[in-house]
């Protein structure tokens, strides 16, 4: 009978030094299952910010002079023409502080993708990659006007 009783206190008793759930675990929103940290979603990214930056990518693209590559952007920006860089999120880190030094030296803005370099090919209408480019008209965009962050 006392061991009976013993396994009611303890099916009823709070453990508050306890962890209610294990630490590898997480409960959804919608309904309280518990599921395991892989199945975790990713955060949501701010879409409008990066679609009217892909829409004034496309229009400069389009109507203006833009250098695509880590090469070129480098010669227009030794020769002083670049009016904007835009590096994609994955560049090696290396590549971005040289490229970040040599807008310093120009007196260029750098705007840091938000997406890796397959997104900033696509984003520019092409079906390569693409982890620098440099603008050198923007034509028709006012990508140059306003703040792309």
């Amino acid at each position: 009978m006392e061991v009976k009783q013993l396994v009611d206190e303890i099916r009823c008793s709070n453990f508050s030094d306890r962890p209610t759930q294990p630490s590898n675990t997480h409960t959804s929103a919608s309904n309280d299952r518990i599921l395991p940290r892989a199945f975790k979603m990713a955060p949501k990214k701010n879409t409008k910010t990066s679609d009217s930056i892909n829409a004034k990518l496309a229009l400069t693209i389009k109507s203006g002079k833009v250098t695509l590559g880590y090469k070129s952007t480098l010669k227009t920006l030794r020769s002083g023409k670049a009016k904007l860089i835009i590096i994609a999120g994955n560049t090696p880190p290396l590549r971005k502080s040289e490229l970040e030094y040599y807008s310093m030296l120009a007196k260029c803005s750098v705007h840091h993708f938000s997406g890796n370099n397959i997104e900033l090919g696509t984003a520019c209408g092409k079906l390569f990659r693409c982890s620098t480019m440099a603008i050198l008209d923007a034509g028709d965009s006012d990508i140059l006007n306003t703040n792309p962050q």
